[in-house]
């Protein structure tokens, strides 16, 4: 037990200690936990053997839904007033527009059947919360607050899409080997379930569990702990109730901090702490999941369909849902660029091979690709593409003042 303790905290505190040197260096953090995790894998030198898929996605999934939560509590509930339509467009029919492109080129270039092709695309096509919530706030730009909360708001809103994508077209791929018919009345009653049950349960959960705290009389250090098992209660019986867990941890942080008359301060800052390291464990465990030389069988069309997926499927999507609402063009530009991919992807391409049917780990090796090159180029280049773009507050006020 001694020797676990020692490794595990090791490996956490040195990750969190390279934090300053990435910054330095200009690389998103996530990329460097998602690396330190490959090299402690069985082709590292820490030879460590992982395959347990199912235990990977039960741990991620309960990671994510600490940090939507401490997202939901670092959002104001102006965000919505500002980007609420914005950000839905890009949720929804966004998301569509990227997983049918995206999944088209897969089709292409890996000569994958129609189902599987769109079934990548829907893994791959929505924003990541973790991902985007970190390296927006560490790129140091200050983005106009309409552009920057639509970022935000929508890697919080565009997993029920994905999700139902993601499940529908995994229970389509079985059906079609099985030869059974497809349930398309369920497909669209298990989309309404995920969005309509996790609004719910995020608004209604997250204002019950703020009035609980106001009218408890607790040692102050215990009020931040009650509410993230309260967020933990409301994720998982959401989920239960055929919802979408993730929307409702989300809503529940924003509605909580909307709602609570207590100090907040306390809770903030036990989440975001315990956000952080949810992001390192979520990142470290994929990267050990991996394989990294069997990366290698389909590395170029799984090049080809992140080249698709970054300069054509999210640039469409973006000028086709957000490009009338009132961003410049170098906005838009800008929301077609900062698409960032992370763990949301990856942990959505476990579950087809987790579930029933054809779906090989090959298919994550891809979706794995993908996500590791969106972290790498994209996540790299946030804050030169804000300058570049002139998007920065000093730039901004050079236009307005030129014109």
């Amino acid at each position: 037990m001694e020797l676990f303790v020692f490794l595990c905290s090791l490996i956490i505190f040195v990750s969190f200690a390279l934090m300053p040197l990435a910054r330095r260096a200009g690389a998103p953090f996530l990329l460097i936990a998602l690396l330190i995790g490959m090299l402690l894998g069985e082709d590292g030198p820490g030879r460590i053997q992982f395959s347990n898929f199912n235990f990977a996605f039960d741990l991620g999934s309960v990671a994510l839904a600490v940090i939507l939560f401490a997202g939901g509590l670092e959002t104001g509930r102006s965000v919505f007033r500002s980007a609420g339509a914005p950000a839905s467009l890009l949720a929804t029919i966004g998301v569509l527009i990227t997983a049918g492109i995206t999944g088209v080129a897969a089709c292409l270039f890996m000569g994958l059947p129609w189902q599987v092709g769109l079934l990548l695309g829907a893994a791959v096509a929505s924003t990541d919360a973790a991902a985007t919530f970190l390296l927006v706030q560490q790129s140091g730009i200050a983005l106009r607050q309409r552009l920057k909360d639509t970022l935000l708001l929508e890697s919080g809103l565009n997993d029920p899409m994905a999700i139902f994508l993601t499940v529908s077209l995994t229970t389509l791929v079985a059906s079609i080997q099985t030869n059974a018919p497809a349930d398309l009345p369920g497909m669209a009653l298990f989309l309404l379930m995920q969005a309509g049950i996790g609004i719910l349960g995020g608004v209604l959960g997250g204002r019950l569990l703020a009035r609980i705290l106001d009218r408890l009389f607790l040692p102050m250090g215990t009020y931040p702990i009650m509410t993230l098992a309260g967020a933990l209660v409301i994720f998982t019986g959401v989920s239960l109730a055929g919802g979408s867990g993730f929307l409702a941890a989300y809503l529940a942080g924003l509605s909580l901090k909307a709602k609570l008359k207590r100090p907040i301060d306390r809770i903030v800052d036990f989440n975001e702490a315990f956000q952080w390291l949810c992001q390192m464990v979520l990142f470290l465990t994929l990267g050990l999941l991996v394989t990294p030389s069997a990366l290698l069988e389909d590395i170029w069309p799984a090049i080809g369909c992140a080249a698709v997926l970054m300069l054509i499927a999210r640039p469409l999507a973006v000028f086709a849902s957000v490009g009338w609402m009132g961003f410049s063009f170098r906005e838009n530009v800008f929301l077609s660029w900062v698409g960032l991919r992370g763990a949301v992807p990856i942990l959505l391409a476990i579950y087809p091979v987790i579930a029933p049917g054809p779906i090989s780990i090959g298919f994550f090796n891809v979706v794995f690709v993908i996500v590791a090159i969106s972290l790498t180029i994209q996540g790299w280049t946030i804050a030169p593409a804000a300058r570049l773009l002139r998007l920065g507050p000093e730039a901004q006020a050079k236009e307005t003042t030129d014109t």
